[in-house]
């Protein structure tokens, strides 16, 4: 069995926290690759995630647009 790798390169913030203590985080985040963008929920410690997805920089900034214009 293969073994998977994940690295927080960079922690940007929590944008919610669940009554059992899990956090929806956006973070700069390699999968044994080259970093992205991650948007998921991680456990307390970090040793379990939910599915999430991953943006290239390009992605989070058009993003970023679109959710600048929600009213």
């Amino acid at each position: 069995m293969s073994q998977f790798s994940c690295e927080i390169v960079e922690h940007l913030g929590v944008i919610s926290r669940s009554e059992n203590g899990w956090t929806k985080e956006l973070n700069f985040v390699s999968f044994g690759g080259l970093p992205k963008y991650d948007l998921r929920e991680w456990s307390p410690d970090h040793k379990r995630m939910s599915k999430g997805i991953r943006l290239s920089r390009e992605e989070l900034d058009t993003l970023g647009e679109y959710i600048s214009n929600v009213k």
